[in-house]
């Protein structure tokens, strides 16, 4: 039975289970179904991870951001194909230097208790965020504003911030430099206005659900760890009479086995992750369940990251000789299959703002054989051989088909005497010890916050804080992509972006192994899901077919 919450739907769905072998998805849906009112529209979304939290300014997932870009909107927001367009804002005008923009707010957009959503909100959001109290992981997404460095690191007073409150419904906000990509940056979570009124009483415990009020189409009324988060409808936002979907249940599905046995069962509607289906099945469900698997090209890199601070990974000559012993052909082609492309370069291609020729590894166009050889040559000239192998711990994100790629890494690696332990962790807890710069060598991946190449260059730059994981520093590095920041010409922008992305690719602090895809199940059932390079699905546009399919 497809997603309308009818009575009976649990007992379909518990015989459906019952012969596919499903017993704790059983449990789930004979809950959540028999909850739900008969004339409310309830849809079941798997959702990649389960969220370390659901504060804008204590997250930085793409599985967080689905649940929170349901319940708050920034300025901007997206459409239904991903695209920025006025959210919380309902004009804006800039001023002649690009330095100075001017927003104004929705007369009509009023948080869920009934207060107006003000510009107030958004400087006490704003100053939140780059309070070094705060320890915000994503702080340093934000310092194209005037002076936001400064405040997060703790050598300016909050007040000083590019942030001002005009009058309750304008906002001004002051740029340190021209941001082109500013007005897709303000669709992302770090942007987001809190309800000041309700901080200044609950504070970090206003995300309870008993204290939570939004500005957007969701409301979180009920977070179970490890479990599932169940939003309803919010009857105040401002387009609520189109928002066609009542009740949101957002489930953890790191296993991609029992994800995909529940979506046969009919307890998701959608598993919206990068790795929504084992690649095993995809040639089983192309034959046996056509149009339900919807991979999307996106931009986003896979990649490798290296602790720079540890040795032998201080090492240039060890870091690129693990980066030349990686057949990617193989780990796209015969491994993952569903799309992915290899990556020779941190910047993915479709990325706006940026060199019609990206730079590239130099050895790119080498055969996989002559890689081989240079990475031994490398990694015998850093001291490491036959008799002293170069031996460490790869910290993996163990969910989805992540398993099977480290193992063919490792096995990559061993072809040139390099012995490898495998660590898989759950997916937060993977990138909690990243930020942390608890490991040696991990496996991670970027998707982009706004279609522009400084979004992935970010990941190294000095001042990026705990999102580097490695703590590289190069001052060469930094200093391009300081002085990107402060060209208006666009074209002489992406060179200089494209000048420190060959620094990156010299020294390689990490290695890019594949171009992303999300693979994503829909069901046939599921209206208004548009493919688009950023993922962004929110479920306000999105509606079930009352027929079933």
């Amino acid at each position: 039975m497809w997603r309308r919450a009818v009575s009976g739907a649990a007992a379909i769905s518990a015989l459906i289970l019952s012969a596919c072998g499903g017993g704790e998805e059983q449990q789930t849906q004979s809950v959540s179904a028999a909850g739900a009112a008969p004339d409310v529209v309830v849809f079941h979304r798997g959702n990649g991870t389960e969220p370390d939290s659901l504060d804008p300014h204590r997250t930085a997932g793409t599985w967080e951001n689905n649940i929170i870009g349901d319940m708050l909107m920034g300025l901007m927001t997206e459409d239904v194909a991903g695209k920025a367009i006025y959210g919380a804002a309902v004009s804006h005008s800039v001023s002649d230097d690009g330095l100075v923009y001017t927003f104004q707010i929705r007369e009509d957009m009023v948080w869920s208790d009934g207060e107006p959503v003000t510009a107030e909100d958004f400087v006490y959001a704003y100053r939140r965020i780059l309070d070094p109290l705060t320890a915000a992981q994503y702080a340093s997404l934000t310092y194209f504003i005037k002076n936001a460095e400064a405040v997060n690191t703790g050598q300016a007073e909050k007040e000083t911030l590019g942030v001002t409150a005009i009058d309750p419904k304008t906002l001004q906000i002051e740029l340190s430099a021209p941001a082109p990509y500013l007005l897709q940056l303000l669709t992302h979570p770090t942007t987001f206005p809190v309800p000041k009124h309700v901080l200044e009483v609950h504070g970090d415990a206003w995300i309870r659900p008993e204290n939570l009020v939004v500005n957007g189409p969701y409301k979180v009324i009920e977070w179970r760890p490890q479990s599932h988060v169940r939003s309803e409808k919010n009857p105040l936002f401002f387009d609520a009479e189109n928002v066609s979907i009542d009740e949101i249940y957002y489930y953890p599905t790191d296993d991609t086995s029992a994800a995909l046995r529940r979506f046969r069962a009919g307890e998701l509607d959608v598993n919206h992750c990068s790795s929504c289906f084992p690649v095993t099945q995809a040639k089983w469900l192309e034959d046996n369940l056509p149009g339900v698997a919807r991979p999307e090209l996106q931009l986003a890199t896979s990649y490798i990251a290296f602790n720079t601070k540890l040795a032998p990974f201080d090492d240039v000559r060890v870091r690129k000789a693990l980066a030349l012993a990686i057949n990617r052909e193989t780990l796209t082609d015969v491994i993952l299959t569903t799309g992915e492309t290899p990556a020779y370069s941190l910047v993915p291609p479709g990325i706006s703002n940026y060199v019609p020729d990206r730079p590239v590894m130099e050895e790119a166009a080498l055969t996989q054989k002559a890689r081989d050889d240079k990475a031994r040559a490398l990694l015998a000239d850093a001291g490491f051989g036959p008799d002293n192998p170069l031996s460490f711990s790869l910290t993996f994100r163990n969910a989805g088909d992540r398993r099977l790629t480290m193992v063919a890494l490792q096995d990559m690696w061993k072809q040139v005497g390099v012995d490898v332990k495998l660590n898989g962790q759950e997916v937060k807890v993977a990138y909690n010890s990243f930020r942390a710069g608890d490991f040696e060598v991990g496996d991670a991946g970027w998707v982009a916050d706004y279609s522009d190449p400084d979004n992935f260059l970010f990941l190294l730059k000095s001042s990026s804080g705990q999102m580097n994981y490695g703590q590289y520093s190069n001052e060469a590095f930094d200093s391009l992509t300081r002085e990107a920041a402060d060209m208006i010409d666009l074209a002489a922008r992406a060179e200089k972006l494209a000048e420190a992305e060959r620094i990156i690719l010299d020294e390689m602090p990490l290695i890019p192994i594949y171009y992303g895809v999300n693979r994503n199940l829909v069901g046939l059932h599921v209206q208004g899901w548009v493919a688009n390079p950023m993922s962004v699905h929110r479920t306000r546009y999105l509606s079930l077919d009352r027929g079933g399919a």
